[in-house]
């Protein structure tokens, strides 16, 4: 089931563009949509790896972004494509834009000023380095007033 069948039979909007728009078909839509990439994210070497799988995309479709506490990662991408036919005197374009986001929030252990990203084979990394732990000064004895 498509993403438009799903918002039209929502509780929300029941039935309105089969009411309204009774040719309207969402099956004779193009199934050009770009979902949500896996994520995975570990941690290793004293830092946090984020991989995204998003192939077919290039390091300049996406927007890397931190506010605060929260790692903002998005995508878009417009395609053109056109099909030429002079015999018969047509021309056909087919416009499409894919575009996706996901939020994170970050641990207070993340060095925001030093996260990377690179992009390549289709999968984008994020390697966010943690801060270092303070060395312990040994123990310490408290005394009670």
């Amino acid at each position: 089931m498509s993403a438009l069948s799903l918002w039209r039979k929502s509780a929300f909007t029941p039935s309105l563009l089969d009411e309204l728009f009774p040719w309207f078909n969402d099956e004779n839509l193009p199934a050009r949509t770009m979902t949500v990439p896996a994520v995975n994210i570990t941690e290793e070497n004293g830092q946090y790896k984020l991989s995204m799988a998003a192939p077919g995309l290039q390091k300049e479709d996406f927007s890397i972004d931190v506010d605060d506490t929260v790692l903002t990662i998005s995508a878009s991408k417009e395609e053109e494509k056109k099909d030429e036919k002079k015999e018969n005197g047509y021309t056909r374009k087919e416009y499409s834009y894919h575009s996706f986001s996901r939020s994170f929030t970050l641990p207070d252990s993340i060095q925001k000023d030093k996260i990377e990203a690179s992009y390549k084979d289709g999968v984008l990394e994020l390697k966010m380095p943690k801060v270092a732990a303070k060395a312990s000064n040994g123990t310490k004895k408290i005394s009670i007033d």
